[in-house]
């Protein structure tokens, strides 16, 4: 029995762990992957929600246009300022008269009406801007005209 016993013990001691190295650096392996599997994912998840931010704000910005335009406050006297502050959604339009009037072709007054004056056509300039959660910002510009009488 002696004899098996200094075997072993001599076939272990020729070991010089090999399979110990090979472990530990595919285990260091996995462990890169792993950590960069999560950074990607991470940098991903902010990407998409930065984009959910600015179509939010951009949202907001067309909403403005269309507060300014549905509620037709809007002259040639001055600029007409729509604000819509909350805590969640932010937006402002200002829409201005750009001192441009052009004559709208075919569109003449008839003697019948007893209104004197050609039709013209007003232009106007509706600037907003709006601002979503986390600060995503956007600003629109939009141009559109009114038919009405030249004075």
């Amino acid at each position: 029995m002696r004899n098996n016993n200094t075997v072993l013990v001599a076939a272990r001691s020729r070991q010089q762990g090999a399979a110990l190295i090979v472990g530990l650096v595919l285990l260091l392996v996995l462990t890169v992957i792993g950590i960069s599997g999560m950074n990607t994912a991470t940098m991903e998840l902010t990407m998409a929600n930065s984009v959910q931010m600015q179509q939010d704000a951009f949202q907001l910005a067309e909403n403005a246009i269309d507060i300014a335009l549905g509620t037709e406050n809007y002259t040639t006297a001055g600029p007409r300022f729509v604000t819509r502050l909350n805590t969640e959604f932010d937006r402002q339009a200002v829409t201005t008269y750009m001192d441009i009037n052009t004559a709208i072709p075919g569109e003449v007054n008839t003697e019948g009406e007893g209104v004197g004056g050609r039709m013209v056509a007003w232009h106007f300039e509706t600037r907003s801007a709006g601002q979503g959660p986390r600060v995503a910002t956007s600003a629109h510009i939009q141009g559109f005209f009114v038919r009405g009488r030249a004075e």
